[in-house]
């Protein structure tokens, strides 16, 4: 491992921030995140569950998030079908809790990880985040909105694991003769 856990937990951090500028996330939203600790320390995915390194990105990112009244929510591994770990006040009224603690090596330690350090956490089968980070190649599209907008961001890769990145806008309807509200699409509006 040619880095600390200390580079983690920055790197996680500066990665957060970037995106939530960048998606202009607001209290309130919600922000998911795919983390394969195995993949952050060098490891293949599912191969070496390392709770520091998960530690060390929950610890990065909730440092942005949590000033700002934004919500986590965890995606767990394949293992608990991607199921999310989330604070039970992010969900909308009616939204169905399923039973289910994640493991390190059921569900992950990320999950765990947020799972132990919520309010009140319950696990969904799915959520509607506002923008996500995939921390080692766990598939998070999703949970995310529709619709969905790659964002690159100064930081490429947590510990060894790669870094994928996107915000979400609402759907452009009407066409030719539509106008749109540039401030709900981040500044992508069809010209």
């Amino acid at each position: 491992m040619n880095f600390t856990y200390e580079d983690i937990k920055e790197q996680a951090r500066t990665a957060a921030a970037e995106l939530v500028e960048t998606a202009k996330l607001k209290k309130g939203d919600i922000f998911v995140i795919g983390c394969s600790s195995s993949e952050v320390v060098g490891l293949r995915i599912g191969k070496g569950s390392d709770i520091n390194a998960a530690e060390a990105v929950y610890e990065g990112v909730m440092s942005v998030l949590e000033p700002k009244g934004i919500f986590l929510a965890a995606q767990c591994c394949e293992h608990l079908n991607r199921a999310v770990i989330v604070e039970k006040d992010a969900l909308l009224p009616g939204t169905e809790i399923v039973n289910v603690v994640p493991q390190p090596h059921a569900g992950g330690s990320f999950a765990v990880t947020v799972y132990k350090n919520a309010k009140c956490p319950v696990a969904v089968e799915e959520i509607k985040a506002d923008a996500g980070m995939d921390i080692g190649g766990t598939l998070i599209g999703m949970q995310l909105k529709k619709v969905a907008v790659p964002v690159r961001l100064s930081i490429k890769q947590i510990g060894e694991a790669p870094l994928i990145c996107a915000r979400t806008r609402p759907k452009f309807i009407g066409g030719s003769r539509a106008v749109y509200d540039e401030a709900l699409s981040g500044g992508d509006i069809p010209r």
